[in-house]
């Protein structure tokens, strides 16, 4: 009885372990991935805590530039414009691949739709209005498509899965191009507005005729089919990790910022809207001891977190383009 006093009291009297808190915000697109890393890394080291808001790309990119946060998060790389204004060096550190999937609701049809660029640009124009639109049903032969209205859904908030999306748009339709062009947000001829991909993903769910575009694991989480797209090279691929592997192998040459875009890319077996998603990290944190907790995360990030995120339906970063990560984050301090 004694010595349990004795150990209680001693308990008493050690000092707490202090804990550090790291905010960050930013894009959707990799929220599950950085929730779970997040958590396994605080696993590790419960002094640490790292919080993050998932808000949209826009939104981390504001955050970071105002210095509100300790590190942000976007899928569509800042533009020169927005680095030469920050008062600081920002760094775009890449963390994982995804896909982003047109997802739709047909009643009467659970089966895979194929689109070809040419009848996606048009139904994000408003040009093809109905599902069963010969842009869409050339390509289904055999699928009994309803004549019912197509409603489109799209992000309302700034959103790098909006740059991926309209990124490939303009790179497959002029007329998308010299129209609603390629941004975190633009302005959609016409369509809904979710916050999200939750947002998104939770309209088309709720609204029969309803198409949108969503990061690959809000379709499959919400159980929402979602479509394969005709590449570059002329084949209709699905989003798998395979496919977005086989489009972040066309990039032969990343560049030094790690800024590159590979929707559309070449090669039979790859997927054309996929992407890379990216950490916003202050080459030199306001706090010296926050910045090499985010230099010892990126590090774990880079060795164990890529192991995990083929369960959560990303694909890793190519082992290339990790090994220059390692070096990138070398930097930060």
């Amino acid at each position: 009885m004694i010595r349990r006093i004795a150990l209680l009291c001693l308990a008493l009297t050690l000092p707490a372990v202090a804990q550090t808190t790291l905010n960050g915000a930013g894009a959707t697109f990799p929220y599950p991935m950085y929730s779970k890393w997040f958590s396994d890394y605080h696993n590790l080291h419960p002094d640490i805590q790292i919080n993050y808001q998932s808000i949209g790309s826009g939104g981390g990119i504001r955050q970071v530039l105002a210095q509100t946060v300790d590190f942000g998060a976007s899928d569509g790389p800042m533009s020169d414009q927005q680095l030469s204004d920050a008062k600081f060096k920002i760094l775009h550190i890449p963390t994982v691949l995804g896909a982003v999937v047109p997802a739709y609701n047909i009643p009467g049809i659970k089966g895979e739709i194929k689109f070809t660029p040419e009848a996606l640009a048009g139904i994000f124009l408003g040009k093809v209005s109905k599902w069963n639109d010969s842009a869409i049903t050339s390509a289904n032969p055999g699928i009994n498509f309803p004549a019912q209205d197509i409603i489109v859904v799209h992000r309302s908030d700034g959103s790098g899965t909006t740059f991926i999306f309209t990124d490939y748009l303009s790179k497959v339709s002029s007329e998308w191009s010299n129209g609603p062009g390629k941004g975190t947000s633009v302005k959609w001829p016409v369509g809904l507005g979710g916050k999200g991909n939750e947002g998104v993903a939770g309209q088309i769910r709720q609204l029969p005729g309803a198409i949108g575009y969503v990061e690959l694991i809000y379709a499959v989480q919400n159980n929402i089919p979602y479509g394969v797209v005709k590449n570059a090279a002329g084949a209709y691929v699905k989003a798998s990790l395979d496919s977005v592997t086989a489009a972040a192998a066309s990039v032969k040459s990343m560049p030094a910022d790690f800024r590159v875009s590979i929707t559309n890319a070449p090669g039979k077996d790859a997927y054309p809207i996929s992407s890379f998603t990216w950490l916003l990290i202050p080459q030199k944190s306001k706090d010296p001891a926050k910045g090499k907790i985010l230099a010892d995360f990126l590090n774990w990030m880079v060795d164990q977190g890529q192991k995990e995120t083929a369960a959560l339906t990303y694909a890793p970063l190519p082992a290339n383009v990790a090994e220059k990560v390692k070096v990138a984050i070398k930097q930060v301090q």
